[in-house]
């Protein structure tokens, strides 16, 4: 039972409440870091991180923080991570942290890291909190990065910084409007898709006896 919680958990941020295509959660960030493959990926990168650790120390402490400030209390841990994440681009990648250091220090009130502290971590032990965490910051990692390769893309026909030869830049395409075009889109796909999947999984199901006894009668 205890696998089977733990599998369920890590894969539900990848799949069914995937932050970005299903719950629609950090929508800021979402629009304002895909300009680019590498800057998704490290935004994603970063809040993963926070998310992991936060969730981590918020259930270490569930039952010590009274419910009168535990958002309060909450943030604080958030900002503690979100602090060590600001130290290191800083002293390793300097020059991405310029561009990026606005929406870095925003990671404390995203509401992916505040809804999983208060709705699985605060209610979960450690472990299971730190793989809620990993599985929403992989989810959320997941869509920036192929919300960003789309938008690269079309505004500067390119991916990951390379030129894509003969693919010329479109004008416009690396606008707020155009991200919300592409998230949009992307959204509707990958819901589509799950959609379809889950439907073919149920097919595949085999009836209840009681079903199939119906069934035979027919």
């Amino acid at each position: 039972m205890q696998t089977r919680k733990f599998t369920q958990t890590f894969l539900g941020g990848l799949i069914r409440n995937n932050p970005t295509f299903v719950l629609v959660l950090g929508t800021c960030p979402t629009i304002a870091m895909t300009t680019s493959l590498f800057q998704a990926f490290a935004m994603g990168v970063a809040t993963t991180f926070v998310l992991i650790f936060s969730n981590l120390f918020v259930s270490l402490l569930r039952n010590l923080i009274p419910d009168k400030v535990r958002i309060p209390c909450y943030i604080v841990i958030i900002s503690t991570f979100v602090i060590i994440v600001q130290m290191v681009m800083q002293r390793f990648l300097p020059d991405l942290y310029s561009t990026m250091q606005a929406f870095i220090a925003l990671i404390v009130v995203n509401c992916i890291i505040l809804a999983r502290a208060e709705s699985f971590a605060s209610c979960n032990r450690p472990l299971l909190s730190m793989a809620d965490g990993l599985s929403m910051g992989l989810g959320f990692t997941c869509a920036l990065s192929l919300i960003g390769i789309v938008r690269e893309f079309f505004a500067g026909g390119s991916f990951a910084g390379m030129q894509i030869p003969g693919f010329p830049a479109m004008g416009g395409a690396g606008a707020s409007a155009f991200g919300f075009i592409v998230f949009g889109c992307m959204m509707a796909l990958f819901n589509f898709l799950v959609a379809k999947v889950e439907e073919r999984r149920k097919a595949a199901q085999p009836l209840p006896l009681a079903a199939q006894a119906a069934e035979v009668t027919k």
